[in-house]
C-alpha cells in the first residue's frame, strides 16, 4: 500500500511538474505530510524530510524533463545556467532555513505560499510582458519549430536575483522553484512560453542538486522513499512534457489553482490548530 502510494505520488508530481513547469514539489510536499503525518499511511514524514524527499526526487523530474525538452530544442541552456548562479545558493540557504521551522510553522508558511503560487498562476496570463528588458544587456534568440523567431532578454544581475530568491523558496519548501520562475521568465523576461517552461526544468535539475546535498547532509532523506517516488516522477516527467506540446494548458492550471488553493487553506488550518 505505501510503495503503491508513493508510486503515484511521483507519477502525479512529474506529470504536472513537467507540463506546466513546476517541477512536482507542490505535490510531493504537500502529499507526504498528508499521508504521513496527517494520516501515518507514510511513516517517519516531517516537513524537513518531506522537504528533503521531494527535492532528491526533483532530480529525476527535472532531468527527464530536461532530456525531453531538450529533444524538442526549447530549453535556452545559457540562460539555464546563469539562473543557477542565483538558484543554486538559494537553495542552499533555503535547506538551512527549514532546519528552524516546526510543523506547526512549516504548515503556516507553506500554506500561504501555496495561496501565493495559485494567485501567480490566475494572474501569469494577465500581465503585461515587460518590454523595456528587450534592451537589456543580455540577449537571446529563438526560433520555434514552425519558424516563428522570438527575442528576450533580461539583465544578468535581475536574472540572478529572482533565481536566488526563487532557489531559496526551493530550499525551504521543496518545490522545484519552476512555478515561480516561469511566470518571471515569460512576463518579465519575454521567454516565448515553451522555452521558459523547458529552461525552468533545466534550472529545477541542477537546484535541486545543490538542494538535495544540503538536506542529505542534514540527514533529511529517506531513501526508501525516494527509490519509491522515482519510478513514477521520471516517467509522469516523460507524459508531461510529451503533453506540453499537444495540450492547451489552461483548463489543467485551473484546476490546479484550484488544488493550491484548497491545499493552502488546509496547511494554514493545520499550522492554526496544529
Amino acid at each position: 500500500m505505501e510503495w503503491v502510494l508513493l508510486l503515484l505520488i511521483g507519477l502525479t508530481a512529474g506529470s504536472l511538474g513537467s507540463l506546466i513547469g513546476l517541477g512536482g514539489g507542490v505535490i510531493v510536499v504537500p502529499a507526504l505530510l498528508f499521508f504521513g503525518s496527517s494520516l501515518g499511511w507514510i511513516a517517519g514524514i516531517t516537513p524537513q524530510t518531506a522537504v528533503g524527499i521531494s527535492l532528491v526526487v526533483m532530480i529525476f523530474t527535472g532531468l527527464s524533463s530536461t532530456l525531453s525538452y531538450l529533444k524538442k530544442n526549447t530549453v535556452d541552456i545559457k540562460s539555464g545556467l546563469l539562473f543557477f548562479i542565483g538558484s543554486g545558493p538559494g537553495t542552499i540557504v533555503g535547506s538551512w532555513v527549514n532546519q528552524r521551522l516546526t510543523l506547526d510553522s512549516f504548515h503556516l508558511s507553506f500554506g500561504f505560499f501555496m495561496i501565493f503560487l495559485s494567485l501567480i498562476l490566475m494572474v501569469r496570463n494577465r500581465i503585461k510582458p515587460i518590454k523595456r528588458f528587450k534592451t537589456a544587456s543580455y540577449q537571446r534568440h529563438f526560433t520555434d519549430p514552425q519558424g516563428m523567431e522570438f527575442q528576450y532578454g533580461f539583465p544578468p544581475l535581475i536574472g540572478v536575483l529572482a533565481a536566488f530568491t526563487v532557489g531559496f523558496g526551493s530550499g525551504l519548501f521543496g518545490i522545484g522553484g519552476g512555478s515561480v520562475m516561469v511566470p518571471v521568465m515569460i512576463i518579465a523576461f519575454l521567454f516565448p512560453p515553451h522555452v521558459a517552461v523547458g529552461t525552468s526544468m533545466l534550472m529545477v535539475f541542477l537546484s535541486s542538486i545543490t538542494g538535495s546535498a544540503s538536506h542529505i547532509i542534514l540527514g533529511n532523506v529517506n531513501w526508501l522513499y525516494v527509490l519509491a517516488l522515482a519510478p513514477g516522477a521520471w516517467f509522469g516527467a516523460k507524459l508531461g512534457a510529451w503533453l506540453n506540446h499537444r495540450l492547451r494548458s489552461d483548463k489543467l492550471v485551473l484546476v490546479l489553482r484550484f488544488i493550491l488553493v484548497l491545499i493552502g487553506i488546509r496547511s494554514i488550518m493545520e499550522g492554526l490548530l496544529g
